[in-house]
């Protein structure tokens, strides 16, 4: 009994330490298989993590390079409009960074704020001894009165050439009627601008002045009206108004403006330049305004540059030209192109191809920029109402942010004796843009003619004009080029166009804009003189092109650029005090509207 117990329990012990290695084998096993999943797991999690660190890595010397080798944005993007050519050039930098307008301008001792040749030529006006004196060849009884015709800058020609004319007639000139009818809507006097006793007692030598037309038998004197055709030589007024005048003794030239020949004989355009930059004086309240004014810029910078920027809605409605408004645009120009009915269908592209439309603000900071004005810079803007505002100024005031005109440098109440009055405050622009280091336009309208001549006569001041015709190209690729690339072009294209000496042929152009017969060359120095020669021929080379667009950009007298058909649609409720001299019935004539 007891050794069947005994065999039992050992039995019982022997299966219990079958089992117990059965689970031992079972134990290690599953070891083994969690040792080598762990060991599988954790080269895994090591090559992920080698291969973020390096992605990491790379994206972190990116964004350094990125910091480092990139310059600052141009300008502020919440600041510009969404339709802004300069918004867009700053998005397309910060996407591949091509084409970006630096901060500042670069060198600018490269003679932008003056020139050295300009020392070699000096304004000379003075009459020849075969120049015969007013007391010499006057007639008695032989009267010269003459209507000036737009802005107070086109008057101003038809002022200048009416003492020519008279001078060429041997005829008392009476002082000039300005235009109190057109556009403009001034009622100014010509003694309420110009200073009419300066005018007269400058000019005695050369012709006989008076302020009012005398009377004839106890009556007010009522001349023959007539007109003249545009650029009238002396053999014109000879043979077309001179039998006239012999007859009538007292004749008025309507609608005086670019009447007269820009090919004189040089002592009559000498006489030009005398009434011109002599004679030709503002009032002293006008003079000392624009003094003001001046004094005001030059407390704010050393330099500064003036620009005459003329973009308003009925300008750019008659020129026919688009600028990427879409249908909001062509509408709203459209319906004021509508008001002169004889223009023919608008070609924008073919205005905009040919240099005839004139630059928008933004383009005008861009060249500016290329020039190598940075944005420190000062401007002074002599405008009218801009079309688009505020949207349309923001690109160019993002460039040049220090942007100041008459309104803000003086107050209402200095403004107040002239803001009533459009001529009286183109005359405060005048006197600041004449006095201004560089003088800037985006068009060629008679402003930017007659401060470009004054300009030259007074020592050649950069005055640039820019090459449109050139820039419109450079313009429309320049998303496919550096920043670099397009300043280069600018620079180049713009050679001819920045009131140097000499960069304008004799007889080329409108007189009053390139007076050469008036400019005098000093003696200079042999080196100077080598020099000059040196630039003129690469003026010569680089310039060709400049001839051909001055020759499409010539003044109104063969392109009647920004008139104003069928004026006597706006005038014909006004009385006309003369009409019933007239023999026949005068025709209504093409004027300048947008003369400035």
């Amino acid at each position: 009994m007891m050794l069947t117990n005994l065999k039992q329990l050992m039995f019982s012990l022997k299966m219990k330490r079958k089992k117990r290695e059965r689970n031992n084998i079972l134990l290690h096993g599953s070891n083994d298989i969690c040792v080598e999943l762990n060991r599988i797991l954790w080269r895994k999690r090591h090559r992920i993590f080698s291969l973020v660190s390096f992605v990491s890595g790379c994206l972190i010397l990116l964004l350094f390079a990125v910091s480092v080798f990139s310059p600052p944005p141009a300008a502020n993007l919440l600041f510009l409009p969404p339709h802004s050519l300069v918004r867009k050039e700053i998005a397309a930098v910060e996407s591949n960074a091509v084409f970006q307008v630096p901060t500042s301008g670069g060198d600018l001792d490269r003679g932008l704020w003056s020139t050295s040749r300009s020392k070699l030529y000096y304004g000379c006006s003075n009459a020849s001894n075969k120049f015969l004196t007013a007391d010499m060849k006057t007639y008695p009884n032989r009267y010269l009165l003459i209507s000036t015709s737009g802005g107070l800058n086109q008057q101003r020609t038809g002022i200048v050439d009416s003492v020519v004319a008279a001078y060429i007639l041997n005829a008392t000139l009476v002082v000039p009627r300005l235009d109190q009818r057109s556009y403009w809507k001034d009622a100014s006097g010509f003694a309420e601008i110009f200073n009419v006793d300066r005018f007269i007692s400058s000019l005695s030598r050369d012709v006989k002045i008076i302020k009012e037309l005398p009377l004839k038998g106890g009556q007010p004197w009522i001349p023959r009206r007539m007109a003249v055709p545009r650029k009238c030589n002396e053999r014109c007024y000879q043979t077309r108004v001179l039998p006239v005048l012999t007859k009538k003794q007292a004749i008025e030239l309507r609608k005086f403006d670019y009447r007269l020949s820009n090919r004189l004989e040089t002592d009559l355009q000498k006489l030009r330049c005398r009434v011109n930059y002599h004679a030709l004086t503002f009032t002293d309240p006008i003079l000392d305004m624009g003094k003001l004014l001046v004094e005001r810029m030059r407390m704010k910078a050393k330099h500064f540059i003036a620009l005459h920027l003329r973009f308003e809605p009925d300008m750019l409605a008659f020129t026919g030209c688009y600028y990427g408004g879409g249908d909001k645009e062509r509408r709203e120009l459209g319906k004021i192109r509508r008001r002169w009915k004889a223009l023919h269908a608008s070609n924008p592209e073919k205005m905009r191809r040919q240099g005839r439309c004139p630059l928008t603000p933004e383009e005008i900071g861009l060249m500016l920029r290329a020039l190598g004005f940075g944005s420190d810079v000062h401007i002074y803007v002599a405008s009218g109402e801009v079309y688009g505002g505020e949207e349309t100024l923001a690109p160019l005031k993002a460039l040049f942010r220090n942007f100041h005109s008459k309104e803000t440098i003086a107050t209402e109440a200095e403004l107040a004796p002239f803001s009533s009055f459009s001529s009286r405050m183109a005359a405060l622009d005048y006197i600041v843009c004449d006095e201004s280091d560089v003088f800037v336009s985006n068009n060629n309208g008679n402003m930017v003619r007659m401060i470009a001549g004054r300009r030259r006569y007074f020592g050649h001041k950069p005055t640039i004009r820019p090459n449109a015709k050139k820039l419109y190209k450079l313009f429309m690729a320049r998303n496919n080029m550096t920043w670099e690339e397009f300043a280069t072009k600018v620079q180049a294209f713009q050679v001819g166009f920045i009131g140097a000496p000499k960069e304008v042929k004799p007889g080329r152009g409108e007189f009053h804009e390139n007076p050469t017969s008036c400019i005098c060359e000093t003696t200079g120095t042999e080196t100077i003189q080598k020099e000059t020669q040196e630039e003129d021929h690469e003026n010569d080379n680089n310039g060709r092109d400049t001839a051909e667009v001055n020759d499409e950009q010539d003044p109104i007298e063969e392109d009647l650029d920004w008139i104003e058909d069928d004026y006597s649609d706006n005038i014909k409720d006004l009385p006309d005090t003369d009409s019933n001299v007239l023999t026949k019935q005068e025709q209504p004539e093409v004027e300048e509207l947008f003369s400035d």
